[in-house]
């Protein structure tokens, strides 16, 4: 119930990555083929990417993104506890993601494509979009309770499928409309606590909300639309600007002095063992982080934006229960119970809907 911040830190670190030419991956069309576009007759529309990726490859990618998501989420809540600087903690995340995907250039997994004023303007764009969407959320946090702050950010799932529709003309399947009633309610169900909130408290709640939103379907559109950036590219073009923003954003807010306080307690009176282990600490937050990033950008552009939402429910439902089995962090009531059987419930029938609908796309 007192779940997350760090759920927020899992959408800071927000990124990672899929490459043409280095990662396997299917090859994607570079028409745009997310969108149902009126200027194409039926006869001649292509299925989604999410539908043109074998199950297997989207299972592992799928795995890959939720364990590390998970990963980042317990290492955040007890072994970086005490670093409470979300800007400058993401500053490290974006950081290790342009390090990270610097080599993996260098090696050859991928080249950068020629990219004129436009393409270049509308990543700069994205990478503010990506600190806004962080912004919006510390911002509600400071106006209403996290209990409340949790039950609105469940309803992604729901501005997702709601931009898809009117931005893109896109429809899913009924079944896969009827299955996020359950991923929604149950994961409320998981946060359900101490509600409070105001009217402006509430707006920007579920402005923030929306820019989550606004912000993951437009990084599967930035790697399956018109522009079809391989995510590796994607990610090492647009870290570097958010680690820059989130510097800045983190001294405006006054987190510097927090870190700095944060290591002076961990470091002990400079002794070399305390210096050395919160070190191996950092740098292994910073090596996660760019994990979740490449695992969550391949699984962004294979399986779907919609589903790496959907994904975020799931693991608030994971999260509570793991909570409770491993680490006796709080007591379940039936409430909470009922919460997580109707969140896994609803994703197993997603999972089914989009199978279908995978198969369906396959046999035209």
């Amino acid at each position: 119930m007192h779940r997350k911040s760090e759920d927020q830190e899992s959408e800071l670190a927000l990124l990672s990555n899929d490459d043409t030419s280095s990662i396997t991956d299917p090859e994607i069309d570079d028409q745009d083929l997310e969108a149902n576009r009126k200027d194409v007759q039926p006869a001649e529309k292509s299925a989604a990417p999410e539908y043109q990726t074998p199950n297997t490859v989207k299972f592992l990618w799928l795995t890959a993104y939720f364990g590390f998501s998970m990963g980042i989420t317990i290492y955040n809540k007890f072994i970086l506890g005490s670093f409470k600087a979300p800007w400058l903690l993401t500053c490290l995340h974006t950081t290790f993601s342009s390090i990270g995907t610097f080599i993996m250039m260098k090696r050859g997994y991928f080249q950068l494509s020629e990219l004129g004023r436009k393409e270049h303007f509308i990543l700069v764009a994205f990478s503010v979009l990506f600190t806004s969407n962080i912004a919006m959320s510390n911002l509600s946090l400071s106006l209403v309770s996290l209990a409340f702050f949790q039950i609105i950010r469940n309803t992604v799932p729901l501005f997702t499928v709601l931009i898809y529709r009117i931005w893109f003309s896109r429809s899913y399947a009924t079944a896969t409309y009827l299955s996020l009633i359950p991923i929604v309610a149950g994961a409320g169900m998981c946060t359900a606590g101490d509600y409070h909130y105001t009217v402006i408290g509430l707006a920007v709640t579920i402005g923030g909300v929306i820019l989550a939103a606004v912000k993951t379907v437009t990084t599967n559109r930035l790697m399956t639309g018109s522009l079809a950036l391989p995510s590796m590219e994607l990610l090492f073009r647009m870290s570097p600007l958010a680690a820059v923003q989130s510097l800045v954003f983190g001294i405006i807010a006054g987190e510097v002095p927090i870190f700095y306080d944060a290591m002076v307690d961990r470091t002990q009176n400079g002794s070399l063992f305390p210096t050395l282990m919160t070190t191996a600490l950092i740098v292994g937050n910073g090596l996660l982080a760019f994990l979740l990033n490449v695992a969550s950008f391949n699984t962004n552009k294979i399986a779907g934006a919609l589903t790496i939402t959907v994904c975020g429910n799931l693991k608030q439902a994971i999260t509570l229960a793991l909570g409770i089995v491993l680490f006796g962090d709080f007591s379940i009531n039936v409430l909470n119970g009922l919460g997580i059987f109707l969140t896994l419930a609803g994703c197993a029938y997603f999972s089914k809907s989009e199978l279908d609908s995978k198969r369906r796309a396959a046999s035209k």
